[in-house]
């Protein structure tokens, strides 16, 4: 009696995989058949080909049997958990170091910051001061006005002032709109 794929995982306890791996061609060949129905294909293994499978998979379980195993989860699960430990609290130190010399160097940055704006203050009152002293030096040098001054706009110089103003006519794209 042939068997499909999903009664022989169910009767030798194995994954699809795991028989898929014990077929080879010359296996496929002999004893595998493909049948399609209601739009799926499905594998039907022959009476021989179930015969050698199941020789080897019951072989195989019989070495490996649960009673004789002893489970040693919870040693392995605690050394991990301890090794992971030791990796997270040697990573926290290391933080930790850096955390403090970014602290360090933060500190130097506002001690910097400070020392620049107080050297910033104290030019700006120097010069104001050295702005008031020249002002004030020199409104007390000379308290009376200039007698000769020839920056006065109000008198036109010797060779500057001809009395009579000569117009020029403007040249221009509407010049001969200004005649």
């Amino acid at each position: 009696m042939s068997k499909t794929m999903k009664q022989l995982t169910a009767e030798f306890g194995v994954t699809r995989q795991a028989i898929m791996r014990k077929m080879d061609d010359n296996f496929r060949s002999k004893y595998v058949s493909k049948v399609h129905s209601n739009g799926a294909s499905r594998l039907i293994i022959s009476d021989d080909g179930y015969k050698l499978l199941k020789q080897h998979f019951l072989s195989s379980n019989k070495a490996v049997s649960n009673e004789n195993v002893s489970y040693s989860n919870h040693v392995t699960h605690d050394s991990v958990t301890n090794t992971a430990m030791e990796l997270l609290e040697k990573q926290l130190v290391e933080k930790d170091n850096q955390i403090e010399k970014l602290q360090q160097s933060l500190s130097e940055a506002h001690k910097l910051l400070s020392q620049q704006q107080q050297l910033n203050l104290s030019a700006s009152r120097q010069n104001e001061k050295l702005l008031d002293t020249t002002t004030t030096n020199t409104h007390s040098q000379d308290d009376r006005p200039l007698q000769n001054d020839d920056t006065d706009v109000s008198e036109p110089a010797e060779g500057n002032y001809k009395g009579v103003e000569n117009k020029k006519p403007k040249k221009g794209l509407f010049g001969w709109l200004r005649r």
